[in-house]
């Protein structure tokens, strides 16, 4: 305001000035015209012509730098309103779905991104604004580019399995099954829905089918449960309504990458009893970018969860990423010859809800007849939830569907399994349905025992042969208190009240050594051991090996309910309350003080 009335004085002045000058010059033409007095007023007028002339030249500086000032006022105003705008504070600070995204958003968007967070477990409100056919970045070794495949290759079902799904998740899903797989190979899509309650996948994903059957009729099968059955069931539906040469299973928060489908075909072609997966990159559930992740095996501890491992040696020797790897499981998404895996039984009716039946099929597949591998120049995008909304806690199920496993297929390593699980040996009470028709199945495929596989397919895994007593580890004096690993990192044990968890699992075994905060279940990893360090109060806890090559005092005297005694210095493993009133693990002359743990593998 103050610049426009600045500019409106200037003009205002020179408008006065240029009437001036009108004027003075009227009153000389109508004035005396005698020579002398023409001489003089000429001359009055030249001097205040000249004055005129300066004065419009100070106001024409002070007009320009009057304009140079309101622009800079103008811009410096303008970028405090861009910055303002951008700067808004996070509503939520400690949402991890904001640690790394987020910034720019309206407090609006925000509140929306979150509360869509909470129900899915990844990003929606980016996913909704990203294209359904968004380009995946290139993650295959270079050799895979140039890699020839047969004309002919069997065709495929596709089995998306969902529950409470986002609907551009889905959408994205199908959109890049469609985009990336040749025509004559996609046999079809089925749509497994676990029954969703959320309404967009109703009518939303009706029309979304809708608008692809009119270039593709009938491309898409819907099959939607009457109640919510788990992951394990709903494979086992896709499989049931798949009609294609192969059948490949996959999660509904995936894309599938360019060339996914002609690697595992072709494997498949070669070798009808090949089981074969894709490799995973991470789609990060925050900002959905695709991360490569380098090809591995899927393997599994003794409580049957399923990890990444790596190759064998034979493969890194080949030197040569394109190669498809030797597996001992799979992971879940896998394809395979449809009537293959009908013959080995199929998918396991038996299993429940989520965990367990993807190790126990890939166990069946090599003990049955056939092999599992990885396929590095197959890729599909995988989304990794930051948790699952719709079941929080799988222990049960996974507990239940890995006793079950292990009781048809595993012979004698079953008692691993329920180790790995803290369970008795005998009456464990865990309900693991009837078994009695996939044991007919094991008689009448003639299949391996379980010595052979691990023997194999699976040397890693270790025996756990020499385990005396396993469980929670407590003294006479507090059973409501047992020992416990203490704080990680650090390596001095605790007594902590009694929960059952794995930081207070120990074991004795046939070595004399016991050994805390659970039991590894490969050879390539170590597990740590109660040590004397032969001065001072308080025991420690040591890498077993180490402990081993250091002649480290780690052999202790025990029998269930008597003191547990160091071998070496004849102190004993004791309680004592210290001064802050808190009891605490020590060691010192043995006074008496008798341990127990739970389970006894054999009694000692």
């Amino acid at each position: 305001m103050k610049t426009y009335l600045l500019k409106g004085g200037i003009v205002g002045s020179l408008l006065i000035v240029v009437y001036i000058i009108i004027f003075t010059t009227a009153s000389w033409k109508s004035g005396s015209s005698s020579p002398e007095a023409d001489s003089s007023r000429h001359d009055v007028l030249e001097r205040k012509l000249d004055r005129v002339e300066r004065t419009l030249k100070k106001l024409a500086k002070l007009i320009e730098e009057s304009d140079k000032k309101s622009s800079t006022k103008e811009l410096v105003k303008s970028v405090g309103q861009e910055k303002q705008k951008i700067v808004i504070p996070k509503l939520y600070p400690d949402s991890i779905l904001f640690e790394k995204w987020g910034d720019g958003l309206s407090e609006q968007e925000q509140k929306e991104a979150e509360a869509l967070f909470h129900l899915y477990g990844y990003n929606v409100f980016l996913s909704n604004q990203l294209p359904l056919d968004r380009k995946l970045p290139e993650t295959r070794d270079s050799r895979c580019w140039t890699k020839k495949y047969p004309k002919t290759l069997p065709n495929v079902s596709v089995v998306l399995i969902y529950v409470n799904e986002a609907l551009s998740v889905i959408q994205r899903a199908i959109r890049s099954i469609i985009n990336r797989t040749p025509n004559h190979l996609l046999k079809e899509i089925i749509l497994v829905d676990d029954y969703s309650t959320y309404n967009d996948l109703g009518e939303g994903l009706e029309n979304y089918i809708g608008e692809i059957h009119k270039e593709q009729p009938g491309l898409i099968k819907k099959v939607r449960h009457n109640r919510q059955m788990g992951l394990s069931q709903s494979r086992l539906t896709g499989c049931e309504h798949a009609s294609g040469d192969v059948v490949a299973i996959l999660d509904a928060h995936i894309e599938v990458a360019e060339g996914w489908a002609e690697p595992l075909l072709a494997r498949i072609k070669a070798d009808r009893t090949v089981v074969v997966s894709p490799v995973f990159d991470k789609v990060h559930f925050d900002d959905l970018h695709v991360e490569r992740y380098i090809p591995a095996s899927h393997g599994f501890d003794w409580a049957l969860w399923c990890m990444y491992e790596s190759f064998g040696k034979e493969w890194y020797k080949m030197d040569d990423e394109s190669r498809p790897g030797k597996s001992p499981s799979v992971m879940g998404i896998f394809a395979a010859d449809r009537v293959f895996l009908g013959e080995i039984g199929g998918l396991d009716g038996g299993m429940t809800v989520y965990g367990g039946e993807n190790v126990e099929l890939g166990i069946r597949v090599w003990l049955c007849g056939g092999s599992v591998e990885v396929v590095p120049c197959s890729r599909v995008a995988h989304v990794e939830r930051a948790y699952k909304p719709y079941a929080p806690d799988l222990d049960s199920a996974m507990r239940r569907n890995a006793l079950r496993a292990a009781e048809i297929w595993m012979d004698d390593y079953k008692k691993n399994v329920i180790i790995a699980w803290n369970l008795p040996l005998k009456n464990h009470g865990i309900d693991i349905g009837d078994v009695s028709e996939r044991k007919e199945l094991n008689e009448k495929m003639k299949c391996k025992p379980f010595q052979w596989y691990r023997d194999n397919v699976y040397p890693s895994l270790e025996k756990w042969d020499n385990i005396l007593g396993y469980g929670m580890l407590q003294n006479n004096l507090l059973k409501k208190y047992c020992v416990d690993q203490g704080a990680v990192p650090g390596n001095i044990p605790i007594l902590y009240e009694c929960n059952f968890m794995q930081p207070q699992l120990c074991y004795y075994n046939t070595e004399s050594e016991i050994i805390i905060g659970g039991l590894k279940s490969h050879k390539y990893n170590n597990n740590r051991c109660l040590v004397d360090p032969g001065s001072g109060s308080y025991p420690t806890l040591q890498d077993c090996q180490v402990a081993k090559q250091n002649q480290l005092h780690m052999h202790w005297d025990f029998k269930q309910g008597e003191a547990i005694r160091n071998k070496a210095t004849q102190r004993c493993l004791e309680v004592a309350q210290g001064e802050n009133l808190f009891y605490a693990l020590i060691i010192q002359q043995c006074s008496g003080q008798s341990w127990r743990i739970q389970h006894l593998f054999t009694s000692f």
